[in-house]
Parts: C-alpha cells; structure tokens; sequence
C-alpha cells in the first residue's frame, strides 16, 4: 500500500515499551510524530532517539505525541533505552513501538510484502528503507513524510519547524514561505480573495507580484 500525504495513516494494534497500544486511539485528538528506525544498537538511530527525547517537552506543548518504531522486539528496544541515555544525556520517555513481524513496517510502505515475517536475521542494511517520519494530525490524516538515508542524522528541528506551519496553517488561511520559522511574516492563500483578504488582513499587505501576499504571522 502506497501511502500519501493526505491519506489515512494506517491503524494498528502493537506492543510497545509502555505496553499495548491501539494507535488511533492513542494519538486522541491531538498530533503525532511516528518516526522508525532499522534496527536497534544502530549509531546514528541512536543519537537520533536522544535528541528527540530531550526535544520532546517542545512537542508537549504543541499538543503532539512522539512515538518510535524499530523492527525489533520491545525488550530489545528497553536495553537500548539505557545505551541511549547514558551516551546522550535524555531519557526515552516516549514509546518505542516493537515491530519483530515486520508488521507496522509493511503497513507503512517502508518494507515491501516479500521481506518475511520476522526480524530474526534481518541487519540494518536490510531494513534501510524503515526510516521515515510521519507527523499525522488530529484527523489521523498523513500531513509529512521525510525518509532518509542511513548514514544522515535526521533533522528534528526541521520537524518541529514544519509542526508549527502545519498548526498555523490549519488554524488561518496562509501558507509559510521558504526557511519560515515561527513568527516570521507568511502568504495569503491565493484561494483567498482580496475582498476575504481585507476582512482576515484589515492592516493589510505587501504585494510585489499579485499572487504573492505578504503579511505577518496571525496571531
């Protein structure tokens, strides 16, 4: 199953290091970040889990749950827990979702059909294609994706970055412009018109071309 921006993320049933979760239910009506991993005991994954562990007071506050995946079995992931904190200095707090039947990752488009049914046997390389991000919103809608390769850290600011757009954009009708970062002036949706415009925008804006409005970020 291919998976797009916009379509359902796929719901599942999986244990994890805080026990058995069902996924829609667990993201409630809030945001979600789903990032997954190759395989445990990897370097780069495990840099990765410590940022995002000492991150994750910033996506409390935007009302967004992180939960990781790794095509491992959950006791697996408790003793790299414990790698991660004492060579990162954060604690894992979040879940860590234990995939050793390849199920979730299947589900997710990020191994194909053929890969078998088990972890057993598989290394990192094998499993390189399970290393995506996935913020879904409260509609349990897929609103990003990035996948990486394995040999390049993933940028979690740039993820909290794109949450605050997301959030923003989804509250007003305006799109944020290249290397935005909150607070920074936005763009009108052109679906808008210039009578629409004056109402949400009465200080109105700066139009060096006639589809590109420019305005400060909403409040």
């Amino acid at each position: 199953m291919s998976l797009r921006i916009n379509d359902t993320a796929p719901d599942f049933t999986a244990e994890t290091t805080q026990g058995t979760i069902n996924f829609h239910d667990w993201i409630g009506d809030g945001w979600a970040i789903l990032f997954s991993h190759p395989k445990d005991f990897t370097p780069v994954c495990t840099t990765e889990l410590g940022y995002m562990a000492g991150l994750r007071p910033e996506f409390d506050k935007r009302n967004c749950k992180v939960i990781g995946l790794s095509v491992d079995p959950v006791d697996n992931h408790s003793r790299w827990a414990a790698d991660i904190e004492e060579t990162q200095g954060h604690k894992v707090t979040y879940p860590m979702i234990g995939d050793p039947k390849l199920e979730v990752a299947k589900l997710y488009d990020m191994l194909p059909a053929e890969a078998g049914e088990t972890c057993e046997g598989r290394t990192a390389a094998n499993n390189a294609t399970v290393r995506t991000v996935f913020v879904i919103g409260p509609d349990k809608k897929i609103k990003l994706m990035l996948s990486y390769p394995m040999s390049t850290g993933r940028n979690f600011d740039e993820v909290l970055r794109v949450v605050d757009s997301i959030q923003l954009t989804a509250r007003h009708k305006v799109a944020t412009p290249v290397n935005w970062k909150d607070g920074g002036d936005v763009i009108i949706l052109p679906a808008v018109s210039d009578d629409e415009a004056r109402q949400k925008f009465p200080d109105g804006w700066k139009a060096p071309k006639p589809y590109l409005r420019i305005v400060p970020q909403p409040k």
